[in-house]
C-alpha cells in the first residue's frame, strides 16, 4: 500500500473532498489527486504533513531493505550523500541498495536501525 493509498483511505474514512485535504496539507487539490493516484510521491514537507494527517507512519514491514532505507532517508529529509555519510558507506553503494541491485550487509542494516532510532528520537 503506497502513501497515496493511505491518504485516499483516510480522506474517504473522514468523508473529505480532495480540496479539503489539500487545505489541511497546505497543498493543492491537483497534488492530492496525483498523490492518491500514485502518479508521483509527495515531497518531504508534504510527506511530513501527510503523516501528521494520517496519524501514523505508513511504513510497510514487508519492504525490502532498499525500500526501507529509501523511506527512512526521505522521511528525515536526507540526501543520499548525507545518509551515506551517516552509514559510513559510499553514496554509490547506498544508491545500489535503494535500487535493490545489492543488499546491505547485516552490520549496515544494524547501522541503519541505529540511525533511524536516533533520528526518530529527535523528531
Amino acid at each position: 500500500m503506497t502513501i497515496g493509498d493511505h491518504l485516499r483511505k483516510k480522506r474517504l474514512d473522514l468523508d473529505l473532498l480532495q480540496r479539503e485535504v489539500a487545505l489541511l496539507l497546505r497543498s493543492t487539490e491537483c497534488s492530492v489527486y496525483i498523490w492518491e493516484t500514485n502518479r508521483t510521491s509527495p515531497t518531504l514537507p508534504f510527506l511530513l504533513r501527510i503523516i501528521e494527517f494520517l496519524g501514523y507512519c505508513p511504513f510497510d514491514p514487508d519492504w525490502t531493505p532498499g525500500e526501507r532505507l529509501t523511506w527512512i532517508r526521505r522521511y528525515f529529509g536526507l540526501s543520499q550523500e548525507a545518509m551515506a555519510r551517516r552509514l559510513r558507506v559510499d553514496p554509490g553503494t547506498l544508491a545500489r541498495w535503494e535500487r535493490g541491485e545489492r543488499n546491505p550487509k547485516t552490520e549496515h542494516i544494524r547501522q541503519m536501525d541505529r540511525v533511524f532510532l536516533r533520528a526518530a528520537s529527535r523528531a
